[in-house]
């Protein structure tokens, strides 16, 4: 069985389980641990997500992201993301769920808690909550609402694996948010996803 062969084998009885978990516990913090631990487990299988078959952005870019599957419906949507140090993503939610798990490297999720109501267009307010490090093995798992940024640092390129509810194309109300200023306003989907 080639690698590809091997890759959809993985992902499909992978993204099976997942559809199962959430089925069963609905979207909650302990359905999206079950959810995170399936996703680390297809990204412990290094040899699927290599260099080759996946190329580093180029030298001018920090970062490509590759779509690896999704459904017709555009859920249960399975990207890699390559990304190169210095890439920094500002404070955003997803508005779906979200887990990333590394292959290789580590980024820095810094986590928020939002402390206006939302009830003011253009406002938001965060305050910062933890940081998790994301590597091979120690994965984070987002709500819906969760808040975070993710900045990676050092000298290596890194590979992890992102699992949404919903395809990232799909979102259009996702917000950015300015710790600076307190605003908030609707996010891009930033780069363009290889597929």
């Amino acid at each position: 069985m080639s690698i590809a062969q091997q890759r959809q084998a993985a992902v499909g009885d992978t993204i099976e389980s997942i559809r199962n978990i959430v089925a069963k516990g609905g979207v909650t913090r302990a359905s999206l641990a079950d959810v995170l631990a399936r996703v680390e487990g297809l990204a412990a299988q290094t040899e699927l997500w290599s260099e080759t078959d996946f190329p580093p952005p180029e030298a001018d870019e920090r970062q490509a992201r590759y779509l690896i599957s999704e459904d017709a419906d555009k859920s249960y949507a399975l990207y890699l993301n390559v990304l190169r140090p210095g890439k920094r993503i500002p404070p955003h939610n997803h508005t779906t769920w979200a887990c990333v798990a590394g292959v290789s490297g580590v980024e820095f999720n810094d986590v928020y808690t939002r402390t206006d109501d939302g009830s003011q267009p253009g406002v938001g307010t965060l305050e910062h909550s933890h940081t998790v490090e994301v590597g091979p093995g120690n994965g984070i798992a987002l709500l819906p609402d969760d808040i975070h940024s993710v900045e990676i640092r050092g000298d290596a390129i890194i590979r992890h694996l992102h699992m949404y509810g919903r395809a990232l194309e799909t979102l259009t109300d996702r917000l950015t948010f300015d710790l600076e200023t307190g605003r908030c306003q609707i996010m891009t989907v930033g780069v363009q996803t290889r597929r």
